[in-house]
């Protein structure tokens, strides 16, 4: 892995004080990885990606302090950014690889897809919430983050134009799986996605043919709710 961002990087718009990734940062980050370690987090490159990037950039400022706290928090427009124990067991079941070429549904901070990023795989991300969508492609932007494109759109549809994908990862929780996200996987490719209503547990599927899927059922989270459609900024 190579550095994708500097020590100090350009401030966002919507940010009023100037970004740091200081010693301090990077120890919490170090204390939050050996955390996540004694949860049962293994994967050496889903923990270096944790490592590096700083997730405290990808909060308002009222929540630096907790940035490196086990924990989810508000980033507006009624979403959060998922607790790092979650971004790290959905990306443990993605596999990620150097090459892969990987749809995101749900940008939210940008924070998952960073870590994506950070383990060398091309990012295509889509958020339906236009200031989500806005804020997040001008932090990834300023932070380096060039193998991340973003997009603007409903996650319900996936991305058809860039599709057949090698993983695809969904950060909301799913009533059912659409079947538009399965149909853009790539034979052999991976679909991680948060299904249920009021907990969701955690599925993997598996593109085995044109026709055929293999299913996973894994540990019970709580996500915001996937839904249909945009919303623009007001």
């Amino acid at each position: 892995m190579v550095p994708l961002f500097s020590k100090t990087v350009p401030s966002p718009s919507y940010l009023s004080y100037t970004v740091q990734d200081s010693y301090r940062h990077k120890g919490l980050r170090k204390r939050l990885v050996d955390s996540l370690r004694t949860r049962g987090i293994t994967d050496e490159k889903v923990l270096s990606a944790l490592a590096m990037v700083p997730r405290h950039l990808f909060l308002e400022k009222a929540f630096e302090e907790h940035a490196y706290d086990d924990k989810a928090f508000p980033i507006g427009s009624e979403q959060t950014i998922s607790q790092p124990y979650t971004v790290a067991y959905q990306t443990v079941l993605l596999d990620v690889q150097p090459t892969d070429r990987i749809l995101e549904i749900g940008t939210g901070s940008g924070y998952q897809a960073a870590v994506l990023a950070a383990m060398g795989a091309r990012v295509y991300t889509i958020e339906r919430q236009e200031p989500l969508y806005i804020k997040s492609r001008e932090l990834l932007r300023n932070l380096g983050f060039n193998k991340i494109r973003c997009f603007f759109g409903d996650g319900t549809q996936g991305l058809a134009d860039f599709a057949p994908y090698d993983k695809i990862i969904v950060t909301a929780g799913a009533p059912v799986v659409p079947n538009a996200l399965r149909m853009q996987l790539q034979i052999g490719g991976y679909l991680i996605i948060p299904v249920g209503e009021e907990i969701q547990y955690m599925y993997r599927y598996t593109r085995l043919s044109e026709t055929e899927f293999k299913e996973e059922c894994f540990d019970a989270f709580r996500f915001v709710p996937f839904l249909e459609g945009v919303e623009k900024k007001r």
